[in-house]
């Protein structure tokens, strides 16, 4: 398995580590690897990061590399966190875990049914979104004029 550092912002680095000294629901696997993973993250600024850095608000496509099935979600603060809309709370186990990982990593993480392993197959992040998001505005103005 792939062991790459994290990558993160010191404000999404902050925010972890918040969250690490003040969650109920991580395991103790989960709070001993986060610790690792944060003491050896790579703190970047946050227009330095790669573009398929998972981040807040990142679209994320993964798959069980056990079951083999794919998952998409976008990553949000809890209280936009809706699952039929596919809106993942960056809190919860999996949240967590892709937090800070690229296309192609291989992630371990303990979840409520074991321990897992993910691998992140696609990033799509806030200035790529609003890419495709201005493209098909134009291609949709494209089409009305013609």
């Amino acid at each position: 398995m792939k062991k790459e550092p994290l990558m993160i912002s010191r404000k999404n680095l902050d925010l972890l580590k918040t969250h690490l000294k003040s969650s109920t629901n991580l395991s103790a696997f989960n709070q001993l690897k986060l610790k690792d993973e944060l003491k050896n993250a790579i703190v970047l600024k946050s227009e330095e990061l790669p573009e398929d850095v998972i981040t807040l608000y990142s679209e994320v496509r993964f798959k069980d590399m056990e079951t083999g099935q794919e998952f998409n979600y976008q990553l949000v603060n809890p209280n936009q966190a809706n699952m039929r809309e596919g809106k993942l709370s960056i809190y919860v186990p999996i949240g967590i875990a892709l937090f800070g990982y690229r296309t192609g990593a291989e992630i371990q993480w303990e979840m409520p049914n074991g321990l897992r392993t993910f691998k992140v197959l696609e990033v799509k992040n806030a200035s790529q979104l609003s890419n495709l998001t201005a493209g098909a505005k134009q291609a949709t103005q494209l089409n009305s004029r013609i």
